[in-house]
């Protein structure tokens, strides 16, 4: 399984915002020079985590965007499911899935389900604070990248 560059640039987004002083506020241009991805994709994606509540923006000459909750508050499963397209591992997990000789005798996708269940439920157990408790060496490597 693999996750999309999609989720992987929100959870950077939010590892980034999270290493910033409360109420301090980022750009895009800042987190697109930092990890090195295109401005105009993260636009989407800053415009998709603030409609899920999990950051602010700000607008203006002097706008920006900041956590909209406490790192604590943000679960990594919830927001792995809430930014990844789909969960079809296989063909027959989608709707009206694909043709699959084996298909009505089928154990594979069952246990592809399991294993599918068990990465989220693994998620689940952390927050976005777990992931940036080593503030320090996080914001380091960051303020290299941008000098």
């Amino acid at each position: 399984m693999r996750l999309t560059n999609y989720t992987d640039y929100s959870l950077r987004v939010l590892i980034f915002l999270a290493l910033k002083k409360d109420g301090e506020l980022s750009t895009i241009k800042e987190i697109a020079e930092t990890y090195d991805i295109s401005k105009n994709h993260l636009m989407k994606i800053i415009h998709h985590l603030g409609q899920l509540g999990y950051i602010e923006t700000i607008r203006g000459r002097n706008g920006g965007m900041k956590l909209a909750k406490k790192p604590k508050d943000i679960n990594i499963g919830e927001v792995v499911s809430k930014t990844e397209e789909d969960f079809h591992i296989v063909d027959c997990f989608q709707q009206g899935g694909g043709y699959c000789a084996i298909s009505p005798s089928c154990k594979l996708k069952h246990a592809l389900n399991q294993a599918l269940h068990a990465f989220l439920a693994v998620l689940n157990e952390y927050t976005l604070a777990d992931f940036v408790d080593n503030k320090d060496e996080l914001y380091n490597l960051f303020r290299a990248a941008l000098e």
